[in-house]
């Protein structure tokens, strides 16, 4: 007879303990002061307390102690006259440490010079990591007749324009969610959803988009991702300029000579490596 094997003889199994998530623990007092300097950013003129307030659900006392905290810092200032608060410049050596910073912004900067000189265009580098916004990281302006209202550190809703597109084409956000979002887009010759869409779902199998003066009337935008190492979108290069001198064919040439550079930039970055 085979003697069977001790229980003692066989190896014991290792069960992987799951990954311990961090814990973020609820900081209101931060949490409230960046909900201010965002509406702040986004609002076209200075606000007073009480529309800040009412617009974020604060007590207004509480909301009066934070603007001064911030006003000590200076994020934000106010007017004497009208009390009425606005971002303060402290929030511009903040965001232009941030920009420094970004590898993406200094390999960018080259690649949008030599576009922006070869094809007479205005050539933007834009960080797209969410849903809800893109930010200018770097720029290079043309010799064009005309001058794009966009500085670095600007900030658009993520999904407008030819970046719109090709954010919506690498999102795993559903289509009802992409739709919710695209009602509050405004555009100078308003496109219907299920039109937008299918040119969503072209952009992916052509890797470029292009959105010819639906966003701004007369002006032609050229879009390219950069992708990280895992297929998702983290940054994109735009060209604009005068859609008669980007029409047919001189756009889709455009959107090729982008994509090289792009697609170059990519295995630069540290997201790649």
């Amino acid at each position: 007879m085979k003697s069977s094997p001790s229980s003692a003889s066989k190896p014991a199994k290792t069960v992987a303990k799951p990954a311990k998530a961090v814990r973020i623990r609820p900081v209101p007092g931060v949490t409230r002061a960046v909900a201010i300097l965002r509406l702040l950013g986004r609002s076209a003129n200075a606000m007073g307390v009480k529309a800040i307030a009412d617009e974020l659900q604060l007590v207004p006392s509480t909301c009066l102690h934070i603007l001064r905290a911030l006003i000590a810092e200076d994020l934000v200032k106010i007017d004497s006259d009208t009390k009425r608060y606005s971002l303060g410049t402290g929030m511009l050596s903040l965001a232009r440490s941030a920009i420094e910073s970004s590898s993406f912004a200094s390999l960018a900067q080259p690649v949008l010079d030599a576009l922006a000189r070869d094809w007479n265009v205005t050539m933007i580098g834009v960080e797209t990591r969410d849903m809800e916004s893109m930010v200018v990281l770097a720029l290079s302006r043309s010799n064009a007749p005309f001058r794009l209202h966009v500085d670095v550190g600007s900030r658009f809703p993520a999904l407008v324009s030819a970046t719109g597109r090709l954010v919506a084409a690498f999102s795993s956000e559903t289509w009802p969610q992409i739709e919710k979002r695209f009602k509050t887009l405004r555009w100078d010759k308003p496109l219907e959803f299920a039109t937008w869409k299918r040119e969503v779902e072209q952009v992916r199998k052509r890797g470029f988009s292009i959105d010819r003066g639906y966003y701004m009337s007369g002006v032609t935008v050229v879009a390219v991702p950069l992708l990280d190492a895992s297929g998702r979108i983290a940054h994109t290069l735009v060209a604009t300029g005068l859609s008669d001198k980007l029409a047919g064919a001189a756009g889709t040439e455009l959107a090729s000579a982008m994509k090289k550079e792009a697609d170059a930039l990519s295995a630069l970055l540290p997201s790649r490596r």
